[in-house]
């Protein structure tokens, strides 16, 4: 890609420049070092980075299978297989070039005090932002997912948003009823952008021992099949957001330049490229490349002018359905 194309692509994204609107999804590289053994790959090559997920104490994760190929996507359910926010700080984070990209820490805990006490340390950290996953089952309340409850949601936003000046980037659940109220009321609690949407709940079993393939039960669904989904709540999201010029880190089963730019023009201001990453782990570059064509093409100098420029149809139905 030439400097001109390069140029087009550079965005901010809460205050962090971004030299390309994509984003690594957290649980897809590791914590960053992953992808750069593979030989072509470059951290220049994306916005951001965003470090597998981390909780306040290690954790093993889940009993196998943990991965599971699906048609048109995978199910995942890891657990949360992490060495601890402490070792992640002292030993991890020395190692990552923060000159290349930005890199997002991923948050995660079973109670309010675990967001606090991870959100603390990672806060007088080099980390550029922080990203909340809200999807942990409150284990103080019956095992119900933080983000599933808007109030609760809430609530987790407020805790951390009080012990931290890092941005704060909220992970939206696509397993509730209202996803726009959702992301109304961690607005109003002090989140500074959201990325939408984390994986879809699903289940594989195997017929023939008529017992289920995750060592979980369930897992998390992900890749091209949540993609119709994934854009939906994204613009959904960005309804709430434009008003309060509130960032999107859109996401879900992103694997071409194409599916880049829909989102972007849903609403979101950079894409989040995840599963993807799995059967080509050099997607970023073609993307980019897709990215920048199309805004030539249709005479357009920055990514930014592509933001949220989805035109709806105003002849609608009682419904969506036939």
């Amino acid at each position: 890609m030439n400097k001109a194309d390069k140029a087009m692509l550079a965005s901010e994204f809460c205050g962090m420049q971004f030299d390309t609107p994509l984003v690594l999804l957290s649980g897809c590289v590791g914590f960053g070092e992953e992808y750069t053994r593979v030989e072509g790959f470059s951290n220049r090559d994306v916005g951001a980075v965003c470090l597998k997920g981390t909780t306040l104490e290690p954790r093993l994760g889940n009993q196998p299978h943990r991965v599971y190929e699906t048609p048109m996507g995978m199910l995942n359910a890891i657990g949360l297989q992490n060495p601890g926010a402490e070792y992640v700080i002292n030993q991890i984070l020395p190692t990552l070039d923060f000159e290349e990209t930005r890199f997002i820490a991923n948050i995660a805990g079973s109670t309010i005090e675990d967001y606090i006490g991870v959100a603390k340390l990672f806060d007088d950290s080099p980390v550029d932002a922080i990203e909340l996953n809200i999807s942990c089952p409150n284990v103080k309340e019956g095992g119900v997912a933080f983000g599933n409850d808007p109030e609760m949601s809430a609530r987790v936003v407020e805790a951390v948003r009080a012990v931290t000046s890092k941005p704060l980037i909220t992970k939206l659940s696509p397993n509730q009823t209202d996803i726009a109220g959702n992301a109304r009321r961690c607005i109003e609690a002090g989140t500074d952008a959201f990325a939408v949407i984390n994986t879809l709940m699903g289940m594989a079993i195997d017929i023939e021992s008529r017992s289920t393939i995750l060592g979980n039960n369930q897992g998390g669904l992900s890749g091209p099949a949540i993609k119709p989904v994934a854009l939906l709540k994204t613009h959904q999201v960005y309804q709430v957001c434009r008003d309060h010029n509130i960032p999107i880190i859109g996401q879900g089963g992103i694997t071409t330049a194409e599916d880049a730019i829909e989102f972007l023009i849903a609403g979101a201001s950079a894409v989040g490229i995840g599963t993807s990453l799995f059967y080509d782990p050099l997607v970023c570059p073609k993307i980019n490349q897709g990215i920048a064509d199309y805004l030539k093409r249709h005479d357009m100098t920055a990514v930014s002018q592509l933001i949220g420029t989805l035109t709806l149809n105003d002849n609608l139905s009682a419904c969506g359905c036939k």
